[in-house]
């Protein structure tokens, strides 16, 4: 689910701020007999996520209450990646969670490396290729990708946006619905990471590549995981010719040549943009690229000055 990046109360009535997620990290460390004294805050927006001091661990509190499910099944297929030897993110086995405090959803998960640092789009490739080879168990319970019901989430709860540019994103909506249901896709059907992107894997201490975010991880037309690098190649200049060349090559297929590829990019852009719009009212620098990129989807220009989010 999406949520802006303000205060304001959440599960239990605790408010989303630097604060109160403090003490929701300690009393969650401490059910999990870990030290987080000391642990750094490395951002606070839909997640506060923060690194311990005391172990190379992350901490994951999610601003949504609702979103315990996702978080279940995340941390299972963390951990059936590990029996496949599958370059994921890991949890620490002997963590029993997710665990809830004060209403918050808290995750644990094994750090990566010091530094944030991102792999290539070539590396993305080899991995998606890899994960779209395995046959996920039955007891992983992935849900089907409804892209609908994702994009009618997404435009929920637009209060601080316009009427006239809520209005227009909704009717955006529902005429790509009707091209999205007549799309013939070409690849599998079968399990997705959901949001595969260059900024969902990270370079791992040791050096090779992992993927990260295993929460939207479901049942869908393979095609949802090769969107973004076409996207931010084709519309935004985010990648090079070069670099979209490489995952092309090293996966196997260019989704920018199948006829649903502009139906599929119209869907996924207009979802960064109703993302983008639950942040506008606690943003300056949000409301700004939204009023951008609402600009761009009503006259079809601009759209390589986009900025990444």
């Amino acid at each position: 689910m999406i949520s802006g990046s303000g205060g304001g109360p959440v599960g239990g009535g605790t408010e989303f701020t630097a604060e109160d997620v403090a003490v929701v990290l300690r009393e969650a460390c401490e059910a999990a007999e870990l030290d987080a004294s000391g642990a750094e805050l490395l951002r606070l927006g839909s997640n506060a996520v923060y690194r311990l001091a005391s172990l190379p661990i992350i901490v994951r509190i999610a601003r949504d209450p609702g979103v315990l499910p996702e978080m279940e099944r995340a941390v299972s297929v963390a951990r059936w990646l590990q029996t496949v030897d599958f370059p994921a993110t890991r949890v620490p086995a002997k963590i029993a969670q997710p665990v809830v405090v004060r209403g918050l959803v808290v995750t644990f998960w094994e750090s990566v490396q010091e530094r944030e640092e991102y792999a290539t789009v070539g590396e993305l490739a080899d991995l998606l290729r890899r994960l779209h080879w395995l046959e996920e168990p039955e007891s992983l319970g992935l849900p089907y990708f409804d892209p609908m019901a994702k994009l009618s989430a997404s435009l929920d709860g637009l209060d601080a946006v316009s009427e006239e540019d809520r209005s227009f994103l909704e009717e955006r909506a529902a005429k790509l619905a009707k091209e999205y249901e007549r799309l013939d896709f070409v690849l599998p059907f079968g399990m997705i990471h959901g949001d595969a992107s260059i900024g969902n894997i990270l370079r791992h201490r040791d050096g090779h590549a992992v993927l990260i975010d295993l929460d939207g991880f479901a049942l869908a037309p393979r095609e949802w995981d090769l969107i973004q690098t076409a996207l931010f190649y084709d519309r935004y200049g985010w990648h090079t010719e070069a670099e979209y060349a490489e995952f092309v090559h090293r996966y196997g297929f260019d989704l920018m040549n199948w006829p649903g590829y502009e139906t599929m990019a119209d869907m996924r852009e207009l979802m960064m943009v109703a993302w983008l719009g639950h942040q506008v009212g606690v943003s300056e620098r949000s409301a700004v690229e939204f009023a951008r990129r609402v600009r761009s989807l009503r006259t079809g220009e601009g759209r390589e000055e986009w900025n990444p989010f």
